[in-house]
């Protein structure tokens, strides 16, 4: 299997105190990785930590492949119609599915005209997911991807992680609430550090 990320003892500090027990972890090309533990761990700032979005103190991070990173918000520009949102993603990269492939995948068919801030919770994070399909990008990292949705949508985060590891992808996610059924899946206990704890 093709390694996209590893890490060796990585290890992020805030205000000089380490914020989880360094971590060393390998993703390859068909993994479904869950971060697993407490609230205040460090699962959403190893996730960062793992997109490069901040840098950590200490250890290694190496990544083969680009990675797309959906936060446990949606990020989405609530002045832009959903069609608009996506079609600005699209631009960032690789392209993959169009605009209104992406919506009706998620859910939102017919509300490409819509402005993201008329959406529901959950439809802005369904918005959130259909960023990751406008964009081919090998390697998703997840953080809370049910949260706000409705038993069709965690059906719908299920399917694009299956998606994702068919087309020869992995996912990484944190989540507290349901773990995605698929079979690769692997679960790593993020612990804080006794410093930060």
């Amino acid at each position: 299997m093709t390694e996209l990320l590893t890490t060796d003892a990585l290890v992020f500090e805030r205000a000089g105190e380490p914020v989880f027990e360094p971590v060393s972890l390998a993703v390859s090309a068909g993994d479904v990785l869950a971060l697993t533990g407490r609230n205040g761990a460090g699962k959403t700032t190893l996730l960062r930590a793992l997109a490069g979005i901040i840098r950590p103190a200490a250890g290694t991070r190496s990544a083969s492949v680009d990675c797309a990173f959906l936060g446990h918000l949606p990020a989405v520009k609530h002045d832009l119609t959903c069609r608009e949102n996506l079609a600005f993603e699209r631009g960032l990269g690789p392209a993959g599915r169009t605009e209104a492939e992406a919506l009706a995948q998620v859910g939102l068919a017919g509300l490409g005209r819509r402005p993201a801030r008329a959406l529901s919770a959950g439809q802005r994070r369904r918005l959130g997911l259909a960023r990751l399909l406008v964009r081919t990008t090998p390697l998703w990292l997840l953080d809370e991807p049910y949260a706000s949705l409705d038993d069709d949508g965690c059906a719908i985060v299920d399917a694009l992680i299956t998606d994702q590891v068919a087309a020869g992808g992995a996912v990484v996610l944190a989540t507290h609430q349901r773990f995605p059924g698929h079979p690769a899946l692997r679960r790593l206990a993020v612990r804080a550090a006794e410093a930060a704890a």
